[in-house]
C-alpha cells in the first residue's frame, strides 16, 4: 500500500510562533510611500557622493539639492527604481538610481547629464569612479560644460522624428 503525503495549505497552526513571525514579516515588508521613496533616493544619492566622490562632488554638491522621485510601477511591478537628481548649474545634472538584480543585489548608478553643443539634446555619461568624473570634466571644460556634438554618431539624442509628408502620417501609405 502506498501512502500519499498530503501537505496542508498552511503547514503550521494559526496561533503558533511561526504564524506570529509571518505576520510580523508581512507588516515589515509593506510598500514604502512615494514620500519615503523620494527621501530614500535623496539620502542614497547624498551618501554615495559623500563616500565615493570625496574630492570632487562631495565638496561642490550640497546634500540638500537632491530632488527625489518615486519608483515607476506598471501593473503592480516596479519598472524603474526611485531616483534623485541634482542640478549642477550650466545645464548639467547628476542622476542617481540603484540598479537592482537578483545576482548582484543593489549597485549605485550615477550619471552626469550634459547639454550638447548642438543645443538640441543632452548626453548622459555613466560615472564609474571619481577619476572618471575628473576625466569627463576635463573634456567638457573647453566647451564650458557642453558635450561636443558628433553629427556622424549623435549620442545627444538630438535626432528629431521625420515629419509627416504631404499630410500623411509616417508609415501610412496611400491606396491607389
Amino acid at each position: 500500500m502506498t501512502h500519499t503525503l498530503n501537505t496542508p495549505a498552511c503547514p503550521y497552526e494559526p496561533d503558533s510562533p511561526l504564524a506570529h513571525l509571518m505576520e510580523i514579516a508581512a507588516a515589515a515588508v509593506g510598500e514604502a510611500s512615494e514620500d519615503e521613496e523620494r527621501d530614500a533616493a535623496e539620502t542614497t544619492a547624498a551618501h554615495l557622493i559623500f563616500n565615493t566622490y570625496t574630492y570632487t562632488l562631495e565638496q561642490a554638491v550640497d546634500p540638500d539639492i537632491w530632488h527625489g522621485y518615486p519608483s515607476v510601477r506598471e501593473r503592480g511591478t516596479r519598472r524603474l527604481e526611485s531616483a534623485a537628481v541634482a542640478s549642477l548649474g550650466g545645464g548639467l545634472w547628476l542622476h542617481h538610481t540603484l540598479r537592482i538584480s537578483e545576482s548582484d543585489g543593489a549597485s549605485d548608478v550615477l550619471t552626469l547629464i550634459a547639454p550638447c553643443t548642438c543645443g538640441r539634446g543632452y548626453t548622459d555619461i555613466v560615472l564609474d569612479t571619481e577619476e572618471h568624473l575628473i576625466d569627463i570634466l576635463a573634456e567638457l571644460r573647453p566647451t564650458h560644460g557642453r558635450s561636443p556634438h558628433d553629427p556622424l554618431t549623435p549620442d545627444c539624442h538630438s535626432i528629431q522624428p521625420v515629419p509627416a509628408l504631404s499630410g500623411w502620417p509616417r508609415g501610412a501609405r496611400s491606396i491607389d
